[in-house]
């Protein structure tokens, strides 16, 4: 598959795929609301269709009491730029662009959870969810359909600078 950067169709490489199903946590870059650029690393579950994160609004168990500061700046200005890559040389690097759509939800986003069985292992994870588990905890669910997709690997697709 020799699509060209931007071509939503790279998600099916086997680079992507590769990334998208990995424990490298994504990097989500965002304007925030006093009009900076930010940049966090995160969770993630791709389904698919979306890439979708997560985080809490409020979790008394593990004392979040008000949301995140992200959440009022993403609802602002949804577009993100997000980028999944190893760390390695060279390097391999998903890059996604797109706006986002948030849904608060009470107790855990479900993809959260299957997201931290994938980064912290069946237990780990079960011991996760298991301490936010509370009557009162709420999160929202952030989730980007991406609308342009780059792959790099620095072999056979490189940055338009250095001739890709």
């Amino acid at each position: 598959m020799d699509f060209p950067q931007g071509d939503v169709r790279l998600l099916e490489t086997d680079l992507a795929q590769r990334l998208l199903h990995s424990t490298i946590p994504a990097r989500l870059a965002y304007i925030a609301t006093d009009g900076t650029p930010r940049v966090m690393s995160t969770w993630y579950v791709w389904t698919g269709e979306e890439l979708v994160m997560a985080t809490y609004v409020h979790c008394p168990p593990i004392g979040i009491h008000r949301p995140p500061y992200r959440l009022r700046a993403l609802r602002a200005n949804p577009d993100v730029a997000i980028t999944i890559d190893t760390e390695p040389q060279p390097p391999q690097v998903l890059l996604l662009r797109g706006r986002v759509s948030i849904t608060e939800m009470a107790g855990m986003v479900p993809e959260q959870a299957e997201a931290a069985r994938r980064f912290l292992g069946e237990e780990g994870g079960a011991g996760y969810v298991a301490q936010a588990d509370h009557p009162d905890t709420k999160m929202a669910r952030i989730a980007l359909r991406p609308t342009w997709v780059g792959v790099l690997d620095f072999q056979s697709r490189l940055p338009e600078v250095m001739g890709g």
